[in-house]
């Protein structure tokens, strides 16, 4: 299963650079992990395609519960999940529209380049808990 993250923005600034780096490395290849730069984000999603908005206004979702998330669509046989990070003023209503799924990270509110680097870090985590590595002690 391919995992796409869709920011908005360009590539990753020297904040956050190194941290999604290490992150990235740690990730099993199983997830083929993905990142698109973009303000048209349908263009990149595919109809197949379980779709996920992060936003300040979704539903609470804990690592446990992302670990869950990315089991299932294992298990389904999803070919990609694609999450979507909103930009400063959100995302289209059709972007809401067409994602499956809303979630937010946190009740804080992150800049988009902080949210890149928690994302990777609670995908990373949540692979963890999926093999049974330590890592996550919650």
């Amino acid at each position: 299963m391919k995992i796409l993250i869709i920011s908005p923005g360009k590539a990753h600034d020297f904040t956050v650079k190194d941290g999604i780096a290490e992150f990235e490395k740690r990730i099993p290849k199983k997830f083929g992990l993905s990142w698109v730069f973009a303000e048209d984000i349908l263009k990149h999603c595919k109809e197949d395609d379980f779709v996920a908005l992060l936003d300040e206004r979704g539903k609470d979702i804990d690592t446990p519960g992302l670990a869950a998330l990315l089991d299932s669509h294992l298990g389904q046989g999803t070919k990609r999940v694609v999450f979507i990070i909103g930009g400063a003023y959100g995302v289209t209503d059709e972007v809401k529209k067409r994602a499956h799924a809303t979630y937010k990270l946190s009740s804080l509110v992150f800049p988009h380049m902080l949210v890149r680097l928690i994302l990777i870090e609670q995908l990373y985590r949540a692979a963890t808990i999926l093999s049974g590595h330590p890592y996550h002690r919650a």
